[in-house]
């Protein structure tokens, strides 16, 4: 096997003296995880940092063996989090969940937009925002997605205002409101596409996601939730 690829580190384990395991989710080949011989040299040390946007020639001599990368750095994007503790705690959640959710060397389509967007625009200020759209299509590309398409209850496709924490369908706001405390609001900005949501419903749509992630990935596969995402919308609730 051979190919070349590129995408973003989301994780780096020593192996031996100075060699790396690296873990780069790229646009064709998805999660590529290698070894990069001498990665730990001073040289290198830069380069290999979580979020950094790196061009991977691959290479196997047996297909089942484990890969073999040489990295080259296109852009130092890790910079942008370090001096951010909710910026780096964020992106600590997304390379946890991408490792221990995505298969490897499956395309990741669509969904690689969404890992892209989050780390080309943290220095927007509705950064977060791209965050949650990230594990709400996170869920999707599982095959967990939420059916927000109708009521469950009724049928009806208008005034759709929960989510059923059961079913993960929509529910709308008639047969919703007597039991609104036991159910998740509707994000209704993911389905507009809205950039520009409140902190209230990025809280919830959090909320939401770590529910149902835990719920219908984590538990299913026997998965220990990453210790970094839980009750991560508090993170939206700061001044």
């Amino acid at each position: 096997m051979k190919f070349v690829d590129e995408g973003y580190i989301i994780h780096c384990r020593k192996h031996g003296e100075n060699s790396l395991i690296v873990t780069v989710l790229c646009k064709e080949y998805g999660k590529v995880c290698g070894y990069v011989k001498s990665g730990l040299s001073k040289r290198n040390l830069a380069t290999f940092q979580p979020g950094n946007k790196v061009k991977i020639d691959a290479w196997s001599r047996v297909d089942d063996n484990m890969l073999s990368l040489k990295v080259e750095l296109i852009a130092p994007y890790a910079v942008n989090f370090l001096a951010d503790a909710d910026k780096l705690r964020v992106l600590s959640c997304l390379c946890a969940l991408c490792r221990q959710c995505l298969p490897e060397l499956q395309p990741l389509d669509r969904f690689y937009w969404f890992i892209e967007s989050f780390v080309n625009l943290i220095n927007e200020d509705n950064w977060l925002t791209h965050y949650c759209f990230f594990e709400f299509y996170l869920l999707d590309f599982l095959g967990i997605g939420l059916d927000l398409s109708e009521c469950a209850a009724t049928g009806t496709t208008e005034n759709l205002a929960y989510v059923s924490p059961k079913t993960g369908r929509a529910v709308c706001r008639e047969a919703g409101e007597p039991y609104r405390d036991r159910l998740f609001l509707f994000p209704e900005f993911i389905v507009t596409q809205n950039y520009r949501p409140d902190a209230f419903e990025m809280a919830d749509l959090l909320k939401m996601t770590e529910f149902f992630l835990n719920k219908n990935f984590f538990a299913i596969h026997n998965l220990k939730f990453p210790e970094c995402r839980v009750n991560l919308a508090e993170i939206v609730k700061k001044p």
